[in-house]
């Protein structure tokens, strides 16, 4: 069975303090659905490594996002809220809902009310 992956392209963001950050790297979250995962591939010091969020199916149309890992080189640079974005939208184009065990995306709906994912929440 081919791998099927969901790309999310980061091309325009409005989150301003995000693209401070992450303005001069080209970035790309990618959705690899058999691994339960998301994942940007980074080059750190001239070796390929990954920055991934995971999460489960706890039922039909439920998941729990549990972990988000970064490189540390890249940590604060907005590469862990560009994998909860994409995580997040994932959640409503497929209609589901979710419990957060990762402290970081818990944070990251915290500070980004206004882009409404409230409602699938759990």
């Amino acid at each position: 069975m081919a791998l099927r992956k969901q790309i999310f392209r980061v091309c325009s963001l409005n989150n301003t303090r995000m693209l401070h950050s992450i303005r001069d790297l080209r970035l790309q979250v990618e959705h690899d659905r058999p691994n339960s995962c998301f994942f940007i591939s980074l080059d750190v010091e001239g070796k390929q490594d990954n920055a991934v969020l995971r999460y489960r199916f706890t039922g039909e149309k439920e998941v729990d996002l549990f972990s988000t890992i970064v490189p540390e080189s890249f940590r604060g640079k907005g590469v862990a809220a560009l994998l909860s974005k994409a995580a997040m939208e994932f959640l409503v184009e497929e209609n589901l809902k979710a419990y957060i065990s990762c402290s970081y995306i818990k944070k990251y709906v915290e500070e980004n009310t206004l882009l409404g994912y409230d409602h699938i929440i759990f």
